[in-house]
């Protein structure tokens, strides 16, 4: 099992990344490792299927250059393979005259990251946008669009195999052995050789990443961010996306309202520690991993700084009153009974030892190894210029 070049996970990202080696020089041989039995089987898969704009992200950052690089490239993957998607649009609310100063910084940082299509509007023109929420100022961002990322993730992988390139499922990591012009990724059913592994795994990028790096300095901490859905005959509250203004100190933007690729409209999520890397429900315990993350000094700082916002998301995780009563502060209309538990998502939080959560992607390499440390949301709207970005990076080396 001889390649070029070795990726670990098939998840969007992971995807992208082959699919532009393989644009760059369809000579290379390139293989994805992933370890469940389909691609875009946990963040890509769980995420709520936006077409971000990059409206949020700091000026320059990687993720507002990728953002907006990946937002083009998406559409254009998207028109020219036929996947369905609908730029619908979107309306960041305030509701209190204290938000009032963050919408207008969004609004600032949107203008300067090219979002020169989006404007403000009153109460009165927000009714006319969103019949049935409450707020007194917005945002009108129509860059923003929803998709299922599950979709294009499987038209990549086609894509790669079209190619030449190799997807390999079911064959989960257990070691690497790194020599000076060969990599051995072990998997527990064989051997794969290449001259350089990427490593794209997503919520155990860090794992993959030790075993290389001894004294890694950034560990990744689950958060699972739990939705309801609008019963069926409750959809006509939202028409498309609705958020409201986002906490600066805290890494998420709050519960929101999305309309889906297929109609249906999720509410949600919160932001609950996960006791288990892919713990998507209350239930699942992984007591390592959960030892792992409450040791890391990074976390009991980031929870000493955060633990009254903490305890918010938990006690919302489960009262169902107290979730409806965060909803209501968008659309007053919302009851308990109009809401439907949905599936949970999982997000890859990377956070260094100092107690900093990493907002941007974080990448370290060697001539052996490219590891993505990090690749936050907006990661799936960036996934193919990032790839691009990744690509070139490993092509340096051939």
């Amino acid at each position: 099992m001889k390649y070029d070049i070795i990726i670990i996970g098939g998840g969007i990202v992971g995807l992208a990344s082959a699919y532009q080696l393989l644009q760059q020089n369809p000579e290379l041989k390139v293989a994805i490792i992933e370890k469940e039995n389909a691609v875009a089987a946990h963040q890509t898969g769980h995420n709520s299927g936006v077409i971000h704009s990059g409206l949020y992200y700091k000026p320059g950052s990687l993720k507002a250059q990728n953002c907006i690089s990946g937002y083009k490239m998406l559409i254009d993957f998207c028109n020219a393979k036929n996947i369905k998607y609908d730029l619908c649009g979107k309306v960041v609310v305030a509701t209190s005259e204290a938000e009032l100063p963050q919408l207008d910084m969004l609004f600032k940082r949107g203008i300067e990251n090219g979002l020169d299509k989006i404007f403000m509007i009153d109460a009165d023109k927000l009714h006319e946008y969103e019949p049935h929420v409450k707020g007194i100022k917005a945002i009108v961002v129509p860059y923003t669009g929803i998709i299922d990322y599950t979709d294009v993730s499987e038209k990549i992988a086609e894509e790669i195999k079209f190619a030449g390139g190799d997807i390999f499922l079911g064959e989960k990591v257990i070691d690497i052995n790194y020599h000076t012009n060969l990599t051995e990724v072990i998997t527990e059913n064989r051997t794969f050789t290449a001259t350089l592994a990427i490593n794209c795994a997503g919520l155990y990028s860090d794992k993959v990443a030790a075993f290389h790096y001894k004294n890694i300095d950034t560990r990744i901490i689950p958060f699972r961010g739990e939705y309801y859905m609008l019963k069926p005959e409750k959809r006509y509250l939202v028409k498309n996306l609705i958020y409201p203004v986002p906490d600066p100190n805290f890494p998420f933007l709050g519960v929101h309202f999305t309309r889906m690729i297929d109609d249906s409209v999720e509410a949600g999520p919160n932001a609950v520690f996960a006791f288990k890397r892919e713990g998507y429900d209350k239930a699942d315990v992984d007591l390592v991993e959960m030892f792992e993350s409450l040791t890391w000094p990074g976390f009991q700082k980031v929870a000493a700084k955060y633990w009254k916002t903490g305890m918010g998301e938990f006690y919302r995780s489960f009262s169902k009153p107290a979730f409806t009563k965060a909803l209501q502060k968008l659309i007053p209309e919302i009851t308990e009974d109009d809401l439907i538990p949905a599936e949970a998502g999982v997000r890859a939080q990377a956070c260094d030892r100092t107690g900093g959560l990493i907002d941007d992607f974080k990448i370290i390499e060697d001539n052996n190894a490219i590891n993505i440390l990090n690749a936050p949301s907006p990661a799936a709207t960036s996934s193919l210029s990032v790839g691009k970005s990744i690509a070139e990076l490993a092509l340096k080396r051939f």
